[in-house]
């Protein structure tokens, strides 16, 4: 990883891709920071314990500590994911999206700013919440009227286009998946609280297991050595997963094109087994905070059940947000990879897999193994994504009044996703470097 990071360094214009990339990582982190105007600082750790306890602390993780710190960017990168997410699902289900998609980069443009439009939509609906959140819990001043919170709706819409805009920069200039960068500095920006938050469950013996040891410091520094082999362990487990692939054979016919003889090899198509990377898990978690959060501004009993039913800590939650992760999974293979097109390419450049005949039995046949990989890719995703859930909800039961564990129920998100990403853009910068050494090669030996 290291070497192509250096490697990398080494090119031009890769170089700048790069130094852009931490120029707009840097913008950001400062938008992150900048206070906004009608909040009630002394009232944020109020509202920062309440969110313990409930769907909003991810959505702060997620931020970067913007959320719970209510600066400019506290929406984060939210609003533009559910609004992608929207669009898919639209692209899927209506047809003159469906043809967009089909129409190449003059498609693509379209369908990216459709998305910009409901990003900005969503980007209101979820601000005005947020104000309301802030206004409940009084987290605003005292005597706010309208303008004040219209200031404050305006000042979180502007952060999340912001945002998009970010993000998009660094998908034209920078090294590309702009969207993840962003995640990816939010959550290394909330290791050192994560840290704390660990060390309180380990050390503290008003919190977490010690309540059941009390007095043994032997027991903290064992569970200490215990968690970090277990982090320790599924960063193996996740990059080891992550490079996995099922490799379909397939044989090319001989032909002879003018004098010269073509085919005859043999060749593979690789399918990785997690095809879809931490999308699912992105999409899932998008989708399972919006009934907490619409209850967090709305109030009465609907609020009322969220809190009690509908936290991390509640087997409702846990079983729906691993279904979401599997139905997500299964949908972002749908719109990424077509197993008709892959087909009708094998066929065109004479090739065959071993014992299936071309056409339609050859498509049958990459849906069963697609199928097969996609289903084993979202039990891997729940594994990583429910395994701490389900710990909290152990530790729950264990200590109900424990807020400890919050961040820990979202760690095996926040653990995939910096990890996806890292293996994600070392790939890309292997690929970028790769063609640039190609091309050099290929100069010198044209001109000597």
């Amino acid at each position: 990883m290291f070497a192509t990071f250096k490697n990398a360094w080494k090119i031009t214009d890769l170089r700048a891709k790069m130094l852009f990339t931490l120029l707009i990582v840097l913008i950001y982190r400062l938008g992150a920071s900048v206070p906004l105007p009608y909040v009630s600082k002394a009232a944020l750790d109020s509202f920062n314990t309440f969110a313990a306890g409930s769907i909003l602390q991810y959505m702060n993780i997620l931020s970067g500590d913007a959320f719970g710190k209510a600066t400019l960017f506290a929406l984060s990168v939210s609003p533009y994911i559910t609004a992608s997410i929207v669009i898919q699902l639209l692209t899927v289900a209506i047809p003159a999206l469906q043809r967009l998609s089909k129409d190449g980069e003059e498609g693509r443009k379209k369908i990216n700013s459709i998305t910009r439009y409901a990003t900005v939509v969503l980007a209101i609906i979820t601000a005005y919440g947020y104000m309301q959140i802030m206004n409940s819990y009084g987290m605003l001043v005292s005597g706010i009227n309208w303008f004040g919170k219209l200031v404050l709706i305006v000042c979180y819409c502007a952060g999340a286009a912001i945002i998009m805009w970010l993000a998009e920069k660094v998908n034209e200039h920078g090294i590309g998946n702009g969207i993840s960068i962003i995640l990816f500095a939010n959550i290394i920006a909330r290791v050192p609280t994560l840290l704390w938050q660990v060390w309180r469950m380990m050390f503290s013996e008003a919190n977490g297991f010690s309540t059941l040891f009390k007095g043994f410091r032997w027991w903290g520094i064992l569970l200490a050595v215990l968690s970090l082999g277990i982090t320790l362990a599924m960063t193996i487990f996740i990059v080891w997963f992550t490079n996995s692939e099922r490799r379909i054979p397939i044989l090319y016919a001989k032909r002879v094109v003018g004098r010269k003889m073509y085919g005859g090899q043999s060749s593979n198509l690789p399918i990785k087994l997690n095809m879809s990377g931490v999308m699912p898990i992105i999409f899932a978690s998008s989708i399972v905070s919006i009934p907490a959060t619409i209850g967090s501004f709305t109030g009465g009993k609907f609020q009322t059940f969220m809190e009690k039913y509908f936290n991390y800590n509640t087997w409702l939650y846990f079983l729906i947000y691993m279904a979401l992760i599997v139905v997500f999974s299964f949908f972002y293979i749908l719109i990424s990879f077509d197993p008709v097109e892959v087909a009708n390419n094998i066929q065109k450049n004479g090739g065959s897999i071993p014992g299936i005949r071309s056409g339609r039995p050859t498509v049958a046949y990459i849906k069963k193994i697609l199928n097969r990989i996609t289903l084993i890719g979202a039990v891997f995703l729940c594994i990583v994504a429910g395994l701490p859930i389900l710990i909290s909800i152990i530790n729950n039961l264990i200590n109900p009044n424990s807020t400890t564990l919050a961040g820990i129920a979202f760690g095996g998100n926040s653990l995939l996703i910096v990890v996806g990403v890292i293996i994600e853009l070392v790939h890309d910068l292997e690929a970028q470097v790769a063609l640039r050494s190609y091309g050099k090669s290929q100069i010198k030996g044209i001109f000597g």
